[in-house]
């Protein structure tokens, strides 16, 4: 009996009014639940009270824009990840129709983008939308605002996206494409409710996890749903996929959820308060979608790999997206509403300015003891341990011998960037400069040295099987893909690798950056990832067990060191004699009576980054002079094999050759 993917059939509608109508219900649900919400929302958060229309606009729109980025993100996923592309690396037919209808969800969320940024200048200053349109008006609110100029800044990720979905038809750029629409996520995230009063950086990067993780799995759904719709190839593969990815994104959700929750809302407030009974209505919702999500992987699923049919994928598929938006409805609902009264807290100057109190001065047991987990650093380094560890156990199981020095060097890392960013080290780093550079230099000095030496690209090339000659596309090729791509060529780039290295100390420090960068909490979450990634690939050519991109000779290596050491030198000296206090407007701030003397913590800081620069610099020097040694024993033992096997050496081949010229002979 053929399947129904066998069976012809008139083409089915798009779905474009099945998107439609849930963003329409979405917004009805959203603007009725801000309406039942009450009104005193504004007197609780002391702001003028808008215009019902501007009030219930900012909802409709913020939930249009929201479905728009979900789709635009989702349907990119799909097309650089979910469906293979031809063997020229040209998108196939899946993959080209995910990237068109992520090009018109980009055209809504641009617009959507937009259009959010005066509303939520109105809304702020409680006017109608008509007054604040005019540009001079527009222009001073959006100045002032935080979030209507976060909104701007989604607007031009949106923008980018838009353009390139026009331009772009190669699986290489649909991935960049695809980090593009992520990165649009950010703005608006890290500028919300979560990013003030006490406890803003766990609120902050819990919602991150949060929307990330959303707007994976509701527009990866709705990809997947749209592929099965227009019965394309690929479809037990995309679903089988995207089925691991959702699984996952449910935890996420669900964890960052509940953490989110934890910090704005006490337990005794979630069914007396308005904030509370929407919070419990998402969890339900949340758990129902895990249930649809299990449905979908043991019927859905199974039925397109083990028979070919799309029927019950398709149905279940569309009512879960349903749900999602909804979701998405009562989401914006809660962004609009303020947690309780009872759950505010009226934090100090200091706990307003980092998310959490400092009452005592750093001591040498507190920086290494009185630890605050950092969400999104701490939990990266727990993960890259984690799938490392099941590295190795998966060669282990096949009989495959793995050095236990890279295991270890791996794991140091790993623990560095544990420790660096949520020890006391990670507490006090935001408060005091010299705790600051001393993060600095475990991030970009320490970890990165030993992460390379852990070889976690040989890693994952011999624990992850290869995709087949005939069958799509999977991670091992997605890594060796990255690893030989234009960009890893161009970092790996022996002047680039050391004018970012260097280069980042003189310009984010001396350049007044680093003042503007103290007051944000995404700022630090940036500065924390550039130190570790240019580290990593200043390091990965130099001393990196894994095969580089651009292949440097051991002098080569030796010479690139030799340059970056005085360079670290004289940024340490500059910091300890220097007169100027940098962020010192931030640190005034901030009051702290153990931190008065700035020049001074400053000049420690400076000590640090002389002491941290050079020290790991001389560890690399070691090591890269005893890899050079082994190079040279191992080309020894290459040559002495050959003369055994009755081969001529290198040497003789060169007597052999003159001897002939000199005969008169053409060498052979």
């Amino acid at each position: 009996m053929p399947s129904d993917s066998d069976t012809p059939s008139k083409p089915r509608p798009g779905l474009a009014p099945f998107l439609v109508v849930g963003g329409v219900l979405a917004a009805v649900v959203g603007a009725v639940l801000v309406a039942l919400a009450g009104g005193d929302r504004y007197a609780i958060l002391g702001l003028p009270t808008p215009d019902a229309f501007t009030e219930n606009a900012l909802t409709v729109v913020r939930v249009v824009t929201e479905v728009g980025s979900v789709v635009t993100v989702g349907s990119l996923l799909f097309a650089a990840f979910l469906v293979p592309p031809q063997r020229s690396g040209v998108l196939d037919v899946g993959g080209y129709a995910a990237l068109r209808t992520a090009g018109w969800a980009a055209g809504v969320w641009f617009a959507g983008a937009l259009l959010s940024a005066p509303f939520t200048a109105a809304d702020a200053v409680g006017r109608p939308i008509s007054a604040v349109l005019r540009t001079d008006v527009l222009l001073e609110l959006v100045g002032t605002l935080t979030q209507a100029k976060a909104w701007l800044f989604t607007a031009a990720f949106a923008l980018v996206v838009l353009v390139g979905t026009r331009i772009v038809l190669t699986w290489g750029w649909t991935t960049v494409l695809f980090a593009v629409a992520l990165a649009g996520i950010v703005p608006v995230a890290v500028t919300g409710h979560s990013s003030s009063g006490g406890q803003h950086d766990v609120a902050t990067n819990s919602l991150l996890f949060h929307l990330v993780a959303a707007a994976l799995w509701v527009g990866g759904l709705v990809a997947l749903l749209a592929h099965g719709r227009r019965r394309a190839e690929h479809l037990g593969v995309a679903a089988t996929r995207f089925s691991k990815v959702a699984l996952v994104c449910w935890i996420v959700m669900a964890a960052s959820g509940v953490i989110n929750a934890w910090v704005r809302l006490p337990l005794s407030d979630l069914l007396d308060t308005s904030y509370g009974l929407l919070v419990l209505v998402k969890t339900t919702a949340l758990l129902t979608l895990g249930v649809f999500g299990y449905l979908q992987r043991e019927r859905g699923v199974k039925a397109v790999v083990e028979q070919g049919s799309r029927a019950a994928l398709v149905r279940l598929a569309g009512v879960e997206i349903l749900i999602m938006l909804l979701t998405i409805g009562v989401a914006a609902a809660l962004a609009r509403t303020p947690p309780p009264q009872s759950a505010y807290v009226e934090p100090g100057r200091v706990e307003l300015a980092l998310g959490y109190p400092l009452d005592v001065p750093p001591t040498f047991g507190r920086l290494l003891f009185d630890w605050r987990f950092d969400l999104v650093f701490g939990t990266a380094a727990i993960v890259l341990a984690a799938l490392y560890a099941r590295g190795v156990l998966r060669l282990r199981a096949r009989g495959v011998a793995w050095p236990v020095g890279r295991t270890a060097a791996w794991l140091a890392g790993c623990f560095v960037i544990l420790f660096a960013t949520s020890s006391g080290f990670g507490r006090y780093a935001p408060a005091m400069f010299s705790a600051h550079m001393e993060t600095h230099m475990m991030l970009s000095m320490l970890a990165p040295v030993l992460l390379v030496l852990g070889a976690p690209v040989t890693l994952a090339m011999r624990a992850i099987p290869p995709a087949g000659k005939d069958a799509p596309p999977g991670p091992r090729e997605w890594l060796l893909a990255f690893v030989h791509s234009p960009v890893s060529r161009a970092l790996t780039n022996p002047v680039v690798a050391l004018v970012l290295f260097v280069g980042s100390f003189y310009g984010l420090y001396l350049s007044g950056l680093f003042d503007s960068a103290l007051e944000q909490h995404w700022a630090h979450l940036l500065m924390n990832a550039h130190f570790l990634l240019v580290g990593y690939v200043f390091y990965w050519p130099v001393i990196g067990v894994d095969p580089a991109p651009r292949k440097l000779p051991h002098l080569g290596r030796l010479g690139l060191v030799f340059a970056s050491m005085p360079f670290h030198a004289f940024f340490g000296v500059i910091l300890m004699s220097t007169q100027t206090v940098i962020g010192e407007r931030f640190y005034q701030g901030l009051g702290l009576p153990w931190n008065t003397d700035l020049l001074a913590d400053q000049r420690l800081g400076g000590g640090i980054a002389w002491a941290s620069g050079e020290i790991p610099l001389l560890v690399v020097l070691v090591a890269l002079l005893v890899q050079w040694s082994r190079a040279d024993d191992r080309e020894a033992r290459r040559k002495d094999r050959r003369v055994d096997q009755g081969e001529a050496d290198d040497l003789d081949a060169y007597n052999a050759m003159l001897k002939q010229l000199a005969n008169g002979k053409p060498p052979s």
